[in-house]
């Protein structure tokens, strides 16, 4: 993450305050056990660990959305417009592939193919999310997740979606496009489409 999208908080209790300002996860990552983790779906021929996956991390996101014409009124400076957004759902069991159905029905409503597209943000609560995406959808694996995903960030479920947005709102140049996508659960997900303004 970005230092522009992290607002400190601060706790006091009888212990005094602290200032909580950056993830401490990352720094429990053990490297040499890596190796030895067991697949946790398919036993024989799995892929997926827990080094992976996400862990399951808190955290808060928010969101300020407005007309144009009302953030001209309050004077405030938008970092990005929506100019799409779609929801598509498959067969629950297929729901790492949920995102590659949702982008490009967004895609299409934007009137862009994702060769247009500077940056993805795709939540991926395991990181087959992201292979996937980028071979059913051919995408650069440059493209996707520059600052790192949930795995490497940890996925906070309900503020998941929030997250990437505000990543690609930050990280975009102005005039580029960034596209997001999430599963939701289910075989269910969530795509949008943001213009850096």
């Amino acid at each position: 993450m970005q230092s522009t999208e992290i607002a400190p908080v601060t706790i006091t209790d009888r212990k005094g305050t602290t200032v909580v300002k950056e993830d401490e996860e990352y720094k429990n990552v053990k490297f040499d056990k890596i190796p030895t983790l067991k697949p946790v779906f398919q036993k024989e021929n799995g892929t997926v660990t827990a080094a992976n996956a996400s862990n399951l991390n808190d955290g808060a996101s928010a969101v300020v959305l407005t007309s144009a014409a009302k953030a001209a009124e309050l004077g405030l400076k938008p970092l990005a417009r929506i100019v799409s957004f779609a929801d598509a759902a498959i067969a629950p069991i297929d729901f790492p592939i949920a995102p590659t159905v949702a982008l490009p029905i967004a895609l299409e409503r934007a009137g862009l193919k994702a060769e247009d597209i500077a940056q993805f943000e795709l939540n991926e609560a395991f990181s087959v999310v992201v292979r996937a995406a980028e071979k059913i959808m051919n995408i650069d694996p440059a493209k996707i997740n520059p600052l790192g995903g949930a795995v490497a960030l940890g996925h906070a479920i309900g503020n998941s979606g929030c997250r990437i947005v505000v990543t690609l709102a930050h990280s975009l140049k102005p005039g580029e496009y960034g596209a997001a996508g999430i599963c939701n659960g289910g075989g269910a997900a969530s795509a949008i489409i943001i213009q850096k303004l």
